[in-house]
């Protein structure tokens, strides 16, 4: 079996599958289940000073997508100092604090919360994204502890290199990317109404939708700094982690699959992860990790043609390419099997990816 083991920040993870904070971590009992069902590490719901009066509905799921009004928790700090963190931090993973938001907020915070924690995640969510508030921010929670600081992008900041950068500058220990995206509208047909119970209707996505975005944040910000990234978004397979060690990631965060799959999921992907590793002949995740990053010099030039070959004897005929082939390129014949005309063929790579079967290769 592949060596799942990933160690970030001193903190050594069974696995790379960190709990991401959110109602996967709303408490104790609900970690502890996360845990039980093989999760390698958890970040619990991010606290502010005060509760959070969280709109509902504040949840919906759809076959691409996840929709949530969430905001930081809705337990004040003191049922989380009094009830949780105790139970919490005696779990046999490391224990990753959620905080949240302002400078004067965290000051107060951590000092409360530090007894508890191996780390701390700052989210930036409502920070803002001028690099200036954000900067001071963690700058503020640096002073206030020596414990590791993980800081949680958001997607859409203009020059992920320059924060990332910026953020190492200050002291951060690691970042995690991205929070979810949005905000977004999804309208219930049955009632003409958003989903959403927040005053405007709006939630934000998480989910499969968004994992190509937060894998380019993960790419980008591991190229520009010497910290780890975690990447968070859209992971809900063993491929999923793959992907994103690929990309530069050494861990990964899971929420909204363990909302829909329930605590199984975690044991799930870490066992696809390892099979995966194990048939493409890894012994490790370090072993792919940052993958990408080293073939880039080995890519084709962008406006090169690419060609497209069947492999007969993997082709089972489905006609998934040629359903989707707008240059009327590829078919299959009499035989059963896909062929390709290259004058027709535009090089566009589509049916590299419909092929259910692999039976595609491009050069």
């Amino acid at each position: 079996m592949a060596n799942l083991k990933v160690k970030i920040a001193g903190m050594e993870f069974e696995n790379p599958l960190i709990i991401a904070a959110g109602p996967p971590s709303r408490n104790y009992e609900t970690i502890k289940r996360m845990v039980e069902g093989g999760a390698g590490g958890v970040v619990t719901k991010t606290i502010s000073v005060k509760a959070a009066d969280v709109p509902r509905p504040c949840m919906a799921a759809f076959k691409e997508s996840f929709v949530n009004a969430e905001l930081w928790s809705e337990h004040s700090p003191e049922h989380w100092l009094e009830s949780e963190y105790g139970k919490i931090s005696a779990l046999p993973v490391p224990i990753i604090v959620g905080l949240g938001y302002t400078a004067e907020e965290l000051t107060d915070l951590i000092p409360r919360t530090e007894p508890f924690a191996d780390a701390f995640e700052l989210s930036t969510h409502y920070v803002g994204r001028d690099l200036t508030p954000v900067l001071n921010t963690v700058a503020a929670a640096r002073k206030a502890t020596k414990k590791p600081i993980i800081v949680k992008v958001s997607p859409g900041v203009p020059d992920l290199a320059e924060l990332g950068k910026k953020l190492e500058e200050v002291g951060v220990d690691a970042l995690a990317a991205i929070n979810s995206v949005g905000p977004a509208l999804r309208i219930d047909l049955k009632t003409g109404l958003p989903y959403m119970g927040s005053d405007t209707g709006y939630g934000w996505i998480s989910g499969p939708a968004i994992k190509g975005i937060a894998l380019r944040h993960v790419f980008e910000l591991s190229r520009a700094v010497s910290i780890p990234v975690i990447g968070v978004g859209g992971v809900s397979s063993g491929e999923d982690v793959v992907e994103m060690f690929m990309a530069g990631a050494s861990a990964v965060q899971i929420c909204t699959q363990a909302i829909i799959e329930g605590p199984k999921a975690f044991k799930r992907i870490a066992q696809e992860t390892s099979k995966w590793l194990d048939e493409h002949g890894y012994s490790s995740l370090d072993e792919i990790k940052g993958l990408t990053a080293k073939k880039w010099s080995s890519r084709k030039e962008p406006l090169v043609k690419v060609n497209p070959s069947v492999d007969e004897e993997k082709c089972i005929g489905c006609r998934k390419c040629e359903e989707s082939c707008v240059y009327d390129a590829i078919k299959v014949g009499p035989s059963g099997k896909a062929g390709v005309t290259p004058d027709a063929c535009f090089g566009c790579g589509l049916c590299y990816t419909r092929c259910p079967v692999g039976a595609i290769t491009l050069s």
